[in-house]
Parts: C-alpha cells; structure tokens; sequence
C-alpha cells in the first residue's frame, strides 16, 4: 500500500507576481490568472514548467504550464518540487482530483490559504508508476477530444447539407415553390402560465431554456402546482416540433424536435407545439431545419415585440406571415432520411464520449481516490489499457 502523503512535504507553492493589463509589452509569454490564460507579455515570471493554482477567483483551479510563463498574484505556482518522489505531470492529475476549491475562505473575498493546501495529502507511487498511470489518463483525455470534435464534426454536416439540398431558405436561389407559414400548418398548441409547485406534483412544466439550445432538454423544468391536472393537450409527446415564443431577440423563435420525452412533462405558456395537416405539405424534421437557419431565425427576431430587451414575444398571427419554401415532398424526404442518419452517427459519438468521462472518472478515482490503494489499481489499469489497444486497432 503506498502511504498518502502531505503535498507540503513535497512542493513549495509560491505567490505570483502582480502584472496590471497596463504595464504588459506585447510578446509570446501567456499571463496566467486563476481561470488560464489572461494575456500575452514579453517576459517571464517563471522560466521552468510549473502548476499553477488558482488563490483568488476561481479558487483551486489547476493549470500545467510547459513554458515559460507569467502567473499573476491572484495564483500561486509551483516553484519547488522532490523530483525523487514527484512526477510534475502526475502532480497536477493529483492536485485536480483534491478539489481545493473546497478549502476556499468564506470570508471577504474568496481565497486559498496554501497551509490549508499542504495538508492535503496524496498518494505517491513510484515514479515509474506515476509515468504510467499520466500516460494511461493523456491518452484518455486524447480520446476524448477526438470524439468531441467528430461529434462537432457531425453536427455540422446538417446545416450544410441542408443547404446543398435546398439554398438558403430566406433568399431562395433554388426557387422552390414558397408559402406563409399559416397556410402549411393547421395551427398551435400551448399550456398555461402557472406557478410552480411545492414539488409535490410528479408533473413537470417545461421551461424556455428546454428548447434554447435547439436541442430539447425535458431536465430544464419546474413542478406543476400541488394536486394539478394537466389536460390531455398540454402534455409533451415524442415526435413534437417546439417554438419557443418569448424570449431575448436574440434567443426567440429557438425549436426543438422532441425525441424522447418524460410522461410527466408539460407544455408552458411560451413554448408552442406545431399541429399538422393531413396530408401535410411539410414534413416536421425539414420545417425544424427550415425554422433553425440562420436567415430564418434573424427574421423571426426581427417579428419580436417588446418594450424588455430581456423578453420578446412572437404572435401567432405574425409567425404565420413567414414564408417557407416547401420543397417536393419526396426531397424533404430524402433529406429527413440523410439527417437521420447523421444525427444517429453523432448521438453513438456522444454515447461514446460520455463512457469516456466514466471511464476517466473511474481512473482518476482509483489512483487518487481516498479509499483505494495503489494496489487495488490492477484491474482499473487493465481496463484502461484493453480500452488503449482497442483504440489503436479500431484507428
């Protein structure tokens, strides 16, 4: 078992130097503050690779610099450590898992007192150990941006295919057939403005940032009143395009197609279902593409009254005005059907990303955990490793 020991036994945490945005000289060394890079300067405060460590601000925050750098006195950095007993990389994984933001001051400003941070203790195995298990948690974290940035990748092959198939729908170089909202809809559908509840009540009333992001997120939700019975109408179905109608200029007309939905989540007042012919001329997932574009969106902010800059508010009667293009049946179809396909490529990306965050999540609770020795990290390396070939394999 390796025993845990106080960090002040093996580093010196130094005070930063003052540096106001006045007396920087343009040049190719980052200025850190607690939150990361806060400028660039011309010379160095520390010339060695170091930790930095947030003092005041963001408190605890932990940055691993490999340059020359300049932390500022809102930081402390690591100006000494054993190199016998510590490897830097490992130093920094430690110091994120211990949280030191909870040793922050409750009183006046909010801050770091560095004795409260030596008593924090770690676990220090050998330093060959100490290069695997950094090795094993960089690779990790490599995995993880990559699938980040294929994820992003897929979110934008969308957009553009959209407008590889159809132009941009404001100005419409393709020359599709085009028809007022009002006449391709058969109308909408609300709840009511009411309180929230005790908490009492399994029912959930969604919120105006469950649609913001243009992804539907049914956690953004507030309790229906005690004892409320929501009628049939009011209650969120899958298969639901939303519209958010009030909000900031900026954020107002924001839809979201509703995939999968608690049964217990209900319609407010400012958000609006769409409810469809039969036969419909547009189909929901083309009109949710249609509705989100960017040219689309600026001309539904500019429908927006309101004398509060922080709430705008799009009517019906205005909202059917806008005009849609409404492609050919069978190629909004054929659209629907590549997005699809898409959107189920980068929902298996985001499923992977997230087993990442477990899996790094278990790493760093088995090497630093405060339960768990070092000899208990066999079968945690194991994983970690099968999970390494694996990547290579599959690349």
């Amino acid at each position: 078992m390796t025993s845990a020991t106080p960090l002040g036994n093996i580093i010196e945490l130094a005070y930063g130097k003052g540096l106001p945005v006045r007396e920087r000289r343009e040049g190719p060394v980052p200025v850190y503050g607690s939150n990361g890079i806060a400028g660039y300067h011309s010379a160095a405060f520390v010339e060695q690779p170091t930790i930095i460590v947030g003092r005041k601000g963001s408190v605890g925050a932990v940055h691993l610099v490999t340059e020359p750098s300049f932390p500022i006195d809102t930081t402390y950095f690591v100006r000494r450590l054993d190199p016998d007993r510590v490897e830097l990389d490992y130093l920094y994984h430690a110091l994120k898992h211990l949280n030191l933001a909870r040793l922050a001051t409750q009183t006046g400003v909010p801050g770091l007192n560095r004795e409260d941070a030596y008593r924090e203790r770690i676990r220090l195995p050998p330093l060959d150990e100490q290069r695997r298990i950094v090795d094993i948690l960089n690779h990790a974290a490599s995995i993880r941006r990559l699938r980040e940035q294929a994820q992003a990748k897929a979110r934008e092959i969308i957009p553009a295919l959209f407008l590889d198939m159809f132009g941009d729908p404001a100005t419409n170089p393709k020359g599709w057939h085009q028809a007022a909202l009002g006449d391709l809809i058969a109308g909408f559908e609300g709840g009511k403005n009411i309180q929230a509840g005790s908490g009492a009540s399994s029912l959930r009333i969604l919120k105006v940032s469950s649609v913001t992001s243009g992804v539907f997120r049914p956690e953004e939700s507030k309790p229906a009143p005690d004892r409320y019975e929501a009628p049939p109408e009011h209650y969120v179905r899958p298969g639901d395009l939303l519209f958010s109608r009030a909000n900031t200029a900026e954020l107002v007309g924001a839809t979201a197609m509703v995939e999968e939905v608690p049964s217990d989540s209900l319609l407010p007042d400012k958000i609006w279902r769409f409810c469809w012919l039969e036969p419909s001329p547009v189909l929901p997932i083309f009109l949710f593409h249609v509705l989100r574009y960017p040219s689309i969106r600026c001309m539904m902010s500019q429908m927006a009254t309101g004398t509060s800059a922080s709430m705008k508010n799009i009517s019906q009667a205005k909202l059917k005005t806008l005009t849609i293009i409404v492609p050919p049946i069978h190629m909004q179809q054929r659209f629907v059907e590549r997005s699809e396909t898409l959107s189920a490529v980068s929902r298996l990306i985001s499923s992977s990303v997230s087993g990442f965050d477990l899996v790094a999540s278990s790493l760093l609770n088995a090497y630093f955990g405060r339960t768990r020795n070092f000899s208990d990290m066999s079968a945690s390396s194991a994983s970690a490793t099968d999970i390494k070939e694996k990547e290579s394999a599959e690349t």
